[in-house]
């Protein structure tokens, strides 16, 4: 059910010229699952070549034509999902439910990308002389390097991948080493719908080494990333130096407000799902829960119910909601930011603690009583650990949610239109659902401000950064 993973670099799967390669991992187990080849310079090149030569061809395929390629792949990562699922689960760690949602969440976004590559309509503008044409065309921006994380291998590498092809672009993909076979399902399914040789490439390795020669290149005319934001920054510094268009997916640390009207037990039981899913490792994942004095007793016991409710253990496990952490430096980050929080003087409402001595498994924590110092208050958890702090008036809320440089995502919970109008004003987030979940479908904005990037990978806007402008203005003789 899983073998070693391999480059695909012009339309073909290879080992790396070196042979270099590395263990692919079981979270759940500790245990190696295959192996992962790894690029260097020469197979790096090699997809260099193929992707400009794919562009070259790729571009010239009517929007039409590349529309009914896409719309095969996603139909056939639908029909494909089982079988991706159970690969995405034995790799990353997650509920075989949540992995086969992703795979079949795939096949919504190639969709939705697809149809949007149709209406990339330029336009004419009315000239001030008689006999001139004004007009705006738009046009692929050229090959792509894609860079995407191990939390999820299909859902990040998807969007960048489906809205390059719908542009026009090909791709130069920099997969996730720790979950490389579901993004390889991915490719597969490109290419067996009918994405020409050198379209879309897929390469591992030694991160560094791939993105200090990727970006720089001159071939390469736009870069896009998920990831953390240090990692962020330098990358898009390094686009920088080179002018090339860059998209930046990053680091978040959302607040999740539940006013003094909220409904205190839907806030608790969408809040759990949301903050627990994928075992926390979700770059939207409310983060800092923030809940009106009034209810901060009633929330925090529902909210522990929630948690203490939730089965831990093997994705593979149809019973079980929140596998194991990626990795083990996950594992230690988590107690170290529950060890700071409680030397403060924080209270361990539940959880705390890893779950035995194979795999990477933490139970579901709640704390509260932190001290503002709590690291945890101002660096991104990135798993399952939830700190929930009382507050008594909107501007206190709303100074809080704000403090920090991170502005991906936020969630509120309020009864009133006034309240609901007034934090939508307010917040300072690419993002924000109030009273429900409603962020990452196909159709709508995803992305961030401040240090949490810029750009969208979601909606009309996620297309605009794969496309040129150009105006054309012209006179008869």
């Amino acid at each position: 059910m899983y073998s070693d993973v391999k480059l695909f670099i012009d339309g073909g799967w290879c080992d790396g010229t070196s042979g270099r390669s590395e263990p692919i991992m079981n979270p759940a187990t500790g245990q190696p699952l295959a192996r992962l080849a790894h690029a260097d310079r020469v197979d790096l090149d090699r997809a260099l070549a193929a992707a400009d030569a794919g562009f070259k061809a790729w571009r010239k395929v009517s929007a039409f034509e590349r529309y009914k390629v896409l719309r095969k792949a996603a139909d056939l990562m639908r029909s494909r999902a089982d079988e991706i699922a159970r690969a995405m689960t034995l790799e990353q760690g997650k509920p075989l439910a949540e992995a086969r949602a992703e795979a079949l969440s795939a096949g919504d976004l190639i969709d939705w990308f697809a149809e949007e590559g149709r209406r990339a309509y330029g336009r004419v503008i009315p000239a001030r002389a008689e006999g001139v044409s004004q007009i705006v065309t738009r046009e692929p921006v050229g090959p792509v390097a894609a860079f995407t994380p191990w939390n999820f291998p299909i859902n990040q590498a998807v969007r960048k991948v489906s809205a390059a092809l719908a542009a026009g672009c090909s791709v130069i993909l920099k997969g996730p080493e720790e979950t490389p076979a579901s993004c390889a399902a991915l490719i597969q399914a490109y290419a067996d719908a009918g994405v020409p040789a050198g379209v879309v490439n897929l390469v591992f390795g030694v991160p560094a080494e791939i993105s200090e020669y990727l970006i720089p290149h001159p071939i390469i005319r736009k870069i896009t990333f998920t990831g953390s934001t240090p990692v962020g920054k330098q990358l898009a510094a390094l686009a920088g130096l080179h002018m090339k268009r860059v998209t930046m997916e990053l680091g978040g640390h959302a607040p999740a407000i539940v006013f003094e009207d909220a409904d205190v037990d839907a806030a608790a039981r969408i809040l759990a799902g949301s903050k627990f899913r994928n075992a926390g490792q979700v770059c939207v994942s409310p983060t800092r829960f923030l809940v009106h004095e009034a209810l901060h007793a009633r929330f925090v016991e529902r909210f522990v119910e929630e948690a203490r409710a939730i089965k831990v253990g093997s994705g593979l496990d149809p019973e079980v909601r929140m596998g194991p952490l990626a990795n083990p430096r996950r594992v230690q980050a988590m107690q170290r930011l529950v060890d700071d929080a409680v030397a403060g003087g924080a209270v361990i409402a539940t959880g705390g603690r890893r779950i035995g001595t194979e795999g990477n498994f933490f139970e579901p924590t709640v704390l509260t009583n932190l001290s503002r110092n709590a690291r945890i208050l101002h660096e991104e958890p990135f798993g399952p650990v939830a700190p929930i702090l009382p507050f008594s008036g909107f501007d206190e809320v709303v100074a809080e949610a704000n403090r920090l440089p991170f502005g991906l995502a936020a969630y509120a919970f309020t009864r009133s239109a006034k309240t609901s109008q007034a934090i939508g004003a307010s917040i300072e987030s690419g993002m924000l659902t109030i009273n429900h979940l409603g962020l990452a479908l196909p159709e709508v904005p995803f992305g961030g401000i401040k240090d949490s990037g810029y750009g969208s990978e979601g909606g009309t806007e996620a297309l605009e950064a794969y496309l040129n402008t150009k105006f054309i203005s012209q006179i008869g003789i």
